[in-house]
């Protein structure tokens, strides 16, 4: 690794991030059904229709996990709690849910690691689902009581909560393009499944606040967009993409407005009166979650339905998702965001990882790839922080390889292998790199 922890500020904080649904085993603790569940089960949806029954089996191996991350020497912990293990039909409480994260948390805290919160990683429990989800207004209210409820519970001992996980992912992947539960491709749910979860970071806010919290805030992922070659129509392409995938998000959080390009689109399918969320959606809030993998080439698709935009991926090397490898972007975003939305607010990279296809031999797994991938995008942290950005950490995507939604177990993040059958850890070699870059 090129970087060292002495680089960086003294309250710097590195971690690493998972999420409930992807490691826990939902098939454990009387968690209920979600839309994950059903889009798992639909023909093509997932590969090998695989879904999270089991996944890493963290809900019953967490210890031997957080071992793993306070022997690399990390701060903190990014976890999920789940909605449908805390209240199985969204709405009545799960005992057993609830004393989980209360061990969960305790755990942590045995360890010295700092536990930083996500309310929802997208879980939704299905019976919430079968009203419509994100579609329905109600169900902004409803994450306010889930939020109330794990809030009470544990919130005392948490470092950091942020509302929602990528609300992006949430709602126009999921309910616009289809790649995600539910798997819509309808334009009316996706405007309103875009707004009401932009409300329910607002909803989820006011309710932390009632609670008396103090370290809150959002998680939201950007892809560098830009045109992919000098033309007007690749530079238009360009604004409605980032409008829609970079700016929809942070300017109602931020500022109270969406974006004019995406407006134009989506606004004749938004829900009444949205202008009268806004307010509770930009609410002031203490940090800013910044989740970034790659960059997105763009350019006009005339023959397409709106947003007429089309993208692929640069020429650069890629990772096992096919994605570009460019840490300037992150680099980029950091700048960005601070420049034009939260000014000195804390920002952390809340994720940045890549998956690569690891193979364990003669006991470990040799990985330079990610050795390389991580230690560049580190250091454009780094850099961010030499122009005067208030990033205050950086939590590597994931502690280990884990169920990838739509691409079930085959692509692999982890800095920590997983056998699947027998759920055997083993550290890779990037664990191993950046627990020695942090110790110094």
């Amino acid at each position: 690794m090129d970087f060292r922890r002495s680089d960086f500020p003294d309250d710097f904080i590195f971690g690493a991030a998972t999420a409930a649904y992807q490691i826990e085993g939902h098939s454990f603790g009387g968690a209920g059904p979600t839309h994950w569940d059903t889009f798992a089960a639909g023909p093509g949806n997932v590969v090998r229709a695989e879904d999270g029954a089991v996944a890493c089996d963290h809900y019953h191996r967490y210890e031997e996990d957080l071992d793993i991350l306070k022997n690399g020497n990390f701060d903190a912990y990014r976890f999920s709690t789940s909605w449908a293990r805390v209240m199985p039909d969204g709405r009545t409480v799960n005992p057993e849910g609830l004393d989980y994260y209360d061990r969960l948390v305790d755990a942590m805290l045995a360890r010295g690691l700092k536990p930083f919160q996500t309310l929802y990683h997208w879980e939704l429990p299905s019976a919430l689902a079968d009203n419509g989800g994100w579609m329905n207004r109600d169900t902004c209210q409803y994450f306010g009581d889930f939020t109330d409820v794990i809030t009470a519970r544990i919130g005392d001992r948490v470092d950091a909560i942020a509302t929602i996980n990528e609300p992006w992912c949430v709602s126009y992947l999921s309910h616009f393009l289809g790649h995600h539960a539910p798997g819509l491709r309808d334009i009316r749910a996706a405007a309103r499944a875009m707004h009401h979860i932009n409300l329910a970071h607002g909803v989820g806010l006011s309710r932390l606040r009632s609670h008396g919290m103090k370290n809150c805030g959002v998680v939201l992922n950007f892809a560098h967009t830009e045109p992919k070659d000098d033309s007007a129509a690749a530079a238009r392409a360009a604004a409605v993409g980032d409008a829609i995938a970079n700016r929809w998000f942070i300017e109602a959080i931020a500022k109270g407005s969406y974006p004019q390009e995406a407006l134009e689109g989506l606004e004749p399918h938004m829900p009444d009166g949205w202008q009268d969320d806004m307010a509770e959606i930009s609410q002031p809030m203490d940090f800013l979650g910044i989740n970034y993998y790659t960059r997105n080439l763009v350019h006009a698709d005339p023959d397409a339905v709106w947003p007429h935009v089309a993208a692929e991926d640069g020429p650069g090397d890629k990772t096992q998702m096919g994605w570009e490898i460019f840490p300037q972007g992150l680099h980029g975003f950091l700048t960005r965001m601070s420049r034009d939305y939260v000014g000195d607010m804390p920002i952390y990279v809340t994720e940045n990882g890549m998956a690569w296809d690891d193979h364990v031999e003669n006991g470990s797994v040799y990985d330079p790839v990610r050795m390389k991938f991580v230690s560049d995008h580190i250091l454009a942290a780094k850099d961010a922080i030499a122009d005067g950005v208030n990033v205050k950490g950086f939590f590597y995507w994931s502690l280990l390889d884990n169920y990838e939604w739509a691409f079930g177990y085959e692509k692999r993040f982890g800095m920590v292998h997983v056998d699947f059958e027998t759920l055997k850890r083993t550290p890779k070699a990037s664990y191993e790199a950046i627990k020695s870059a942090i110790s110094r």
